[in-house]
C-alpha cells in the first residue's frame, strides 16, 4: 500500500516535472526573433475611381508574377487586411502589398528590371491614384 502511494506520487512528481519543462521550452521558442538582412518593401496606395475590380487584382497578379520572374524576391504578401492613413487630397489609402528582398542589392535590381518597368508602366501606374512605398531592413543580420 504505502509503495503504490510513493509510487503514484513520484509518478505525479514527474508529470508536473515534464509540463514545467515543456512550458520553459515553448516560452524560450516564442521569444525567438531574428534581424535578418532581407528587404521589406511595403506599399499603401488607393487606386482611382474609375479603375475595375479586375484592372486591380490584374495589378496585385503581377507582383506575384514578378516575384516568380525576378530574382532575389522571396515573399509577397497580396492580402490587404487594413490600411491607414491618407492621400495627400485625403483620400484613404484602400490597399496594400509587400515584397520581400534577399537583400539590399536584389532590392536595387527589382527597381530597374524590365519585368518590373513592364508592370509598372502599362499595369499599375494607369489605375493608381496615389502610393507610398516603405523599404526596411537591417544594418546586419543578427546571429541567432
Amino acid at each position: 500500500m504505502k509503495n503504490s502511494v510513493l509510487l503514484r506520487q513520484g509518478l505525479l512528481f514527474c508529470l508536473v516535472v515534464m509540463v514545467f519543462a515543456a512550458g520553459v521550452v515553448i516560452g524560450q521558442k516564442a521569444n525567438k526573433f531574428g534581424t535578418p538582412a532581407s528587404v521589406i518593401h511595403v506599399v499603401t496606395l488607393k487606386w482611382k475611381d474609375d479603375s475595375t475590380p479586375a484592372q486591380r487584382q490584374k495589378a496585385l497578379d503581377g507582383v506575384r508574377e514578378m516575384a516568380a520572374t525576378i530574382p532575389g524576391i522571396r515573399n509577397v504578401w497580396l492580402k490587404t487586411l487594413k490600411v491607414q492613413g491618407r492621400t495627400p487630397d485625403d483620400k484613404p489609402y484602400d490597399t496594400a502589398f509587400v515584397m520581400e528582398f534577399e537583400n539590399e542589392a536584389a532590392f536595387k535590381a527589382y527597381a530597374d528590371h524590365p519585368k518590373h518597368t513592364e508592370w509598372s508602366k502599362q499595369i499599375y501606374e494607369p489605375i493608381r491614384h496615389e502610393s507610398r512605398s516603405h523599404d526596411i531592413t537591417n544594418d546586419a543580420p543578427m546571429k541567432k
